[in-house]
């Protein structure tokens, strides 16, 4: 279970603070799917960093399963635990797919073992395991093998940063299909996902909204939903999808 308490962040802007974050409060517990939502510009990247420990808070902590890890670095939390999926995944000129998922996994699993990961985010193994992770993949393809290198990880908490964000109608199809496959099949894990998309947070157990750096609305998505969707800051990503599906 990762607890944010009375998380704020602020940044300096012309030689003035800006407020990213104000006392922000959330639980995501475990065996849950949580999508975070909310207007652009509203904090949620932000959270997500500093869940992940790319960024520190200016006040508040952050404990996984009851221990404070506000001041641990990226690395440290990774081994606690937190697998991190950039809305950009990073190309690696050099690095095949194998290597990729030996990596995340902290241990050289066998082909067969790292075949069974790209399986389950619909990619065909034999195409892609010893494909380098570099300019000849596509956006949907990166995404993909980065969801793969998170299962691989088995992490305790998977934080997703808009995972939509510069794929293909087709890949966010599959993209789709892979988060209902996790979220069917949730352990002794959890999933946090930063997204607009109406079909991604119609998966979630818990929707939580963001806005101007605090929370605005969390509950189920049958409690959220209905009122997100009526508010103008809603309805671009809504549109957003009704398009996709034509």
């Amino acid at each position: 279970m990762l607890e944010l308490k009375d998380i704020s962040f602020e940044v300096d802007a012309d030689g003035q603070k800006k407020t990213i974050l104000s006392h922000v409060s959330l639980t995501i517990p475990d065996h849950k799917m949580v999508v975070l939502t909310g207007p652009n510009g509203g904090g949620k990247s932000t959270l997500a960093r500093l869940i992940a420990g790319i960024e520190k808070p200016t006040g508040g902590k952050i404990l996984l399963d009851g221990e404070d890890i506000t001041a641990l670095s990226i690395t440290e939390r990774a081994k606690k635990g937190i697998g991190f999926a950039f809305q950009q995944p990073v190309r690696f000129k050099g690095i095949r797919v194998m290597d990729l998922i030996r990596l995340a996994a902290g241990k050289n699993i066998s082909p067969s073992a790292a075949c069974d990961y790209l399986s389950s985010v619909g990619l065909c193994a034999r195409e892609y395991i010893d494909r380098e992770v570099n300019s000849s993949l596509s956006g949907g393809e990166l995404k993909r093998i980065e969801i793969a290198t998170v299962l691989a990880k088995a992490s305790k908490l998977s934080v997703f940063d808009e995972p939509e964000a510069g794929i293909d109608l087709w890949s966010f199809q599959n993209l789709i299909e892979v988060f209902e496959n996790m979220r069917e099949n949730i352990k002794e894990s959890s999933i946090l996902i930063i997204s607009h998309q109406e079909r991604i947070l119609n998966i979630a157990d818990e929707v939580v909204v963001l806005k101007n750096g605090e929370i605005t609305s969390h509950g189920s998505k049958d409690e959220v939903l209905p009122s997100l969707i009526g508010t103008a800051s809603a309805v671009p990503a809504c549109k957003k999808v009704k398009e996709q599906r034509r």
